[in-house]
């Protein structure tokens, strides 16, 4: 048991580790160039937005963060929210296929729908090419680009790390703030912050 433990604690410390090696996108920097195939089958890049806001969603529904705000509806309203004002919303899965959260394209796309996810597209980032040039380290990580392709925010979606679906009503969600105040056309207040969740499960061959 003390073998599985330590081996579960080593494959995360390394993840983190090899995230964190990499380097991560820089706000007020032009937003990382990617392209992705969609949960559909379709090929997206983020060069198909010019000239929209967009946000990046970093997701994994083995983790109970990600639970804390799809079981209690918040991640959805933020994103119904968004893509009302003309926003598109990615979200990304960076698991690694070998790992026991990964979920195969048809199988996310179908609990997405299940908890009636509003989201542009789900991507797939099996490789962690996507997830490593953004820096991304967990899941939920947010990202949000303005229409000049130019990362505004970087980090958690609300001011409340914890898993816990109580602490959402008393939470400053970082996501939305951020958005009314770039689609105002004013500078984003809390341009970065510390994102909390679960450690993407990043392939080690990538």
């Amino acid at each position: 048991m003390n073998r599985v433990v330590f081996s579960t604690a080593l494959a995360a410390t390394l993840s983190l580790a090899a995230a964190s090696a990499l380097a991560s996108a820089t706000v007020g920097q032009p937003a990382p160039a990617f392209s992705a195939v969609d949960t559909s089958g379709k090929t997206v890049s983020l060069a198909d937005f010019k000239g929209r806001h967009v946000v990046l969603e970093w997701v994994n529904p083995g983790c109970p963060y990600v639970r804390k705000h799809y079981d209690s509806a918040n991640m959805q309203a933020t994103q119904k929210g968004a893509v009302a004002k003309g926003v598109v919303w990615l979200a990304v899965n960076s698991t690694d296929p070998e790992h026991g959260d990964y979920m195969k394209p048809s199988a996310l796309a179908d609990w997405m729908k299940k908890h009636q996810a509003a989201a542009t597209a789900t991507l797939m980032d099996e490789q962690g090419t996507i997830g490593r040039a953004y820096g991304a380290r967990t899941t939920p990580h947010m990202y949000v680009i303005d229409p000049k392709g130019t990362l505004v925010y970087a980090g958690a979606i609300d001011s409340k790390p914890t898993a816990n679906p109580a602490d959402i009503k008393t939470a400053t969600n970082h996501v939305n703030q951020a958005l009314a105040e770039t689609l105002a056309g004013k500078p984003v207040s809390t341009a970065a912050t510390r994102a909390y969740g679960c450690t993407i499960k990043y392939s080690s061959g990538a």
